[in-house]
């Protein structure tokens, strides 16, 4: 469970640099749990195509998360926040 959280987080921040069909499938598989031969009968593709199409998504996702680090970037400004105190975050949302 625990990596498709991770990938779903990913895809937050980058889905949009995948390719339509990469976004189809990735959506249908992690956002509407199909399986790959539902993918693949739905979309009349074989289920090897689905497969290797979802690969290369993760591939990117976790490409882009290397080079990038957007995502492990949000995590510790959330640490960070988390630790502020009520002071503090008074003062930042008053500059905001």
């Amino acid at each position: 469970m625990d990596r498709k959280i991770y990938m779903n987080n990913l895809y937050d921040y980058y889905g949009e640099l995948l390719t339509d069909k990469q976004r189809k499938y990735f959506e249908d598989y992690y956002f509407n749990d199909l399986s790959l031969g539902e993918i693949s009968s739905n979309m009349d593709v074989s289920r090897n195509a689905v497969y290797n199409q979802l690969k290369s998504a993760l591939d990117r996702l976790e490409f882009y998360e290397e080079v990038l680090h957007l995502y492990e970037k949000s995590l510790r400004i959330k640490s960070l926040i988390r630790n502020l105190d009520s002071e503090l975050i008074l003062k930042i949302e008053e500059l905001i």
